[in-house]
């Protein structure tokens, strides 16, 4: 089954082009099923381009989607037309008092800032807190996991000599979880950011599982054992070409970066990068749907709220 988009978003006809299967919302008015409802809160600059990454792989399960994109309100986007905001977004008093099955934030170019010197920390966190009675489970990528393990935990990041850009290697280090079914013992992935969390503090302060983790990426993927949260530090999202784009940003910023690790062939920047991720990206993205969403979460998203507090998240 497809995901349901807005036949005006610009992501669907890149999709259909590579022959992924969309349905917009004409059509899927004429369905009586109940679909999944994600809602995906979008921090990248690159708002189109990141849409058209989760998109990807989100029409990849067997399900009907409802996708929800939802922006922050205290921050004014400079890279995205404030036209493609006002039409695909909505803002979080827009959707405050709906029920969704699933979660998704993204990362955010902001990861050397601490967190409270954000602009728009304090509407993130109230997403966050809205999240336990609003949201079935929720998945966070990157700066998104970083900031969501702080808030929940009280962990902070921890700054890396060096960005950590590249290609790595990654050992599934749980393969009882649901997520990594269907994974063999080692896959790849992109990773981008100048900071980390510590291994030994997931392991002494939180619940949390370790799910996969690299050598040189270090912690990769944790989650809950409900799977209610999960948190991601790489961009299995990524497409080919996004840490090129990146490293030529760094370039033209003056930055001086280092090459992506393992990603231009022989390190030589004239030679196209391969996709090597693809087929982890989009079994992680399906697992997540199938067993951390559809399977559990409940028929009618308002029992969510109920189940909250039984829990004691109120």
């Amino acid at each position: 089954m497809p995901i349901k988009l807005d036949k005006k978003l610009p992501a669907v006809d890149i999709l259909r082009s590579e022959n992924i299967f969309v349905m917009d919302d004409t059509r899927a008015a004429h369905q009586d099923i109940r679909p999944m409802e994600v809602l995906i809160l979008n921090l990248m600059p690159q708002k189109e381009a990141t849409e058209t990454q989760l998109l990807r792989l989100l029409a990849n399960t067997p399900l009907q989607i409802n996708v929800t994109f939802l922006y922050m309100a205290s921050h004014k986007s400079k890279t995205t037309h404030a036209d493609h905001m006002k039409t695909f977004y909505k803002t979080f008093d827009q959707i405050k008092d709906r029920y969704y099955d699933g979660l998704i934030i993204t990362g955010a170019p902001v990861e050397t800032l601490p967190f409270e010197e954000v602009d728009y920390w304090d509407e993130l966190i109230g997403v966050f807190a809205w999240s336990k009675k609003h949201v079935f489970s929720t998945l966070h990528l990157c700066w998104g996991a970083q900031a969501g393990i702080y808030y929940r935990y009280g962990i902070d990041k921890q700054p890396l000599t060096h960005k950590l850009s590249g290609i790595y290697e990654q050992e599934v280090t749980d393969k009882t979880s649901l997520l990594m079914r269907g994974f063999d013992d080692s896959f790849l992935a992109p990773h981008s950011r100048y900071t980390t969390i510590q291994p030994e503090d997931i392991l002494h302060r939180t619940n949390l599982k370790i799910v996969a983790q690299g050598q040189e990426a270090g912690l990769s993927i944790l989650a809950s054992r409900d799977l209610r949260e999960i948190y991601s530090f790489g961009h299995l999202e990524y497409d080919c070409a996004t840490l090129g784009k990146e490293y030529e940003r760094d370039l033209q910023a003056g930055i001086s970066p280092d090459l992506p690790k393992n990603y231009y062939p022989n390190d030589d920047v004239t030679k196209e990068p391969k996709m090597r991720w693809n087929l982890a990206a989009a079994t992680f993205f399906s697992n997540w749907i199938n067993y951390a969403v559809y399977q559990e979460t409940p028929y009618r998203l308002e029992e969510l709220e109920e189940e909250s507090s039984f829990y004691g998240y109120l």
